[in-house]
C-alpha cells in the first residue's frame, strides 16, 4: 500500500485546485410588437424609430412585418433592457391613446 495522497503535494500540505467559475451569457429577449386594427402605421414607425434607432426604412419594413404577420421583433437585448423597452413603448401608447401592444419573449 502506497502512501501517495492525490490530495496532497510532495511536501505533505494539502493541493489547492483553483475551480474556474462556470460562467454563461445571460438569457437575451426580443422585443416584439402585436399587430392591432387601430394603431396608425405612421406611429408604429415612430416607435420603431424613436425607442429602437432604427433608420425609417428598416422602421418601415418591420411595421409591414407587424402589419402582415401579426408580430414583428424590434430588438434582442439582456432581460433588464427589454424589459425598460416594453414599459417605455406601452406606456407611450397609452398616452397617445393607441392599443399597440410591446411584449417581450426569450430569444
Amino acid at each position: 500500500m502506497s502512501d501517495f495522497d492525490p490530495n496532497k503535494d510532495s511536501d505533505g500540505n494539502i493541493a489547492l485546485q483553483e475551480a474556474q467559475p462556470q460562467l454563461k451569457k445571460p438569457p437575451l429577449y426580443k422585443v416584439i410588437l402585436l399587430n392591432d386594427d387601430f394603431t396608425p402605421m405612421d406611429f408604429v414607425v415612430e416607435i420603431l424609430t424613436d425607442f429602437f434607432n432604427m433608420s425609417q426604412e428598416k422602421a418601415t419594413q418591420v411595421m409591414l412585418q407587424v402589419h402582415t404577420q401579426g408580430v414583428g421583433v424590434c430588438g434582442t437585448y439582456s432581460k433588464d433592457v427589454a424589459e425598460t423597452k416594453v414599459h417605455i413603448v406601452n406606456n407611450y401608447s397609452r398616452e397617445h391613446h393607441h392599443p399597440l401592444m410591446c411584449a417581450m419573449e426569450e430569444a
